[in-house]
């Protein structure tokens, strides 16, 4: 693994290493996605991440989630990948409990109908609760079945409203954030401008196909040129970092009271 852009110290690729590379600013929320995509562009292979994956992927891929408070993440991706709960890694928990964060990352669902498996791991076998964000006129018997397993927060009337969402995840003091999409959540995020941070590895590979791009949703208003801080290759992987340049007008801190 060679850093190609950046300036991190340390063995290449070892987690410290990896940590140093992704560290969360030290102050005020931050929102930041990690996707994959194909050279073409494609966010899936045979409709999941996983076959745009790699080893060093899902390496960095743990590494961000052990420096998070939060992970985000749409009830469709959920389902797709059958997510699992966050876990304790002991090569992070002595960073984590320094910090005041939760042994594991907290699992926050995003959805509107509350179509979701209540028996799955996810929900019977968290470390930490995991989080649903939903609206507040979602059907009121899943509702009252899904605060039975999960802390329900709910945003909105009609669809879920994001940047109160995502207040409401900064106000329980979860500021250190990760999207995991999927492309449907991630245009939202984006078009509503709660992202700060774009963590994009892109597979050496061409797929055709149909499959949606990384960003899948409404067209973003107010369009910005990312600033390139990271660039990190191995195996033909690109395993790139974006940040949105500063607005001065707008500090992380006011976005995330709004």
């Amino acid at each position: 693994m060679e850093q190609l852009i950046g300036n991190t110290s340390g063995t290449p690729g070892s987690l410290e290493w990896l940590a140093q590379a992704y560290a969360y600013p030290a102050d005020g929320p931050w929102l930041r996605a990690n996707m994959v995509a194909s050279l073409d562009g494609a966010a899936r292979l045979d409709g999941l991440s996983d076959g745009l994956s790699s080893e060093a992927d899902k390496r960095i891929f743990g590494v961000l989630r052990a420096l998070c408070d939060v992970v985000l993440v749409g009830a469709e991706t959920v389902r797709a990948e059958g997510y699992r709960p966050g876990r304790a890694r002991k090569e992070f928990a002595e960073q984590r409990a320094a910090a005041g964060q939760l042994p594991a990352p907290v699992i926050a669902v995003v959805t509107r109908s509350l179509d979701l498996d209540l028996s799955a791991p996810l929900f019977t076998e968290p470390l930490v609760p995991t989080v649903v964000i939903t609206t507040s006129d979602a059907p009121a018997d899943r509702l009252a079945r899904t605060a039975e397993v999960a802390e329900v927060i709910t945003a909105g009337t009609g669809a879920v409203d994001l940047p109160r969402a995502v207040a409401a995840l900064t106000g329980r003091g979860w500021r250190r954030q990760l999207s995991e999409g999927g492309p449907r959540l991630l245009g939202q995020l984006a078009a509503d401008g709660l992202l700060d941070e774009l963590c994009l590895s892109v597979a050496p590979l061409v797929t055709g196909g149909d499959s949606p791009r990384i960003v899948n949703g409404p067209g973003i208003a107010d369009v910005r040129r990312m600033r390139l801080v990271s660039l990190i290759e191995e195996k033909g992987f690109l395993f790139t970092r974006y940040l949105r340049p500063t607005d001065p007008d707008r500090s992380p801190s006011d976005r995330a009271l709004t």
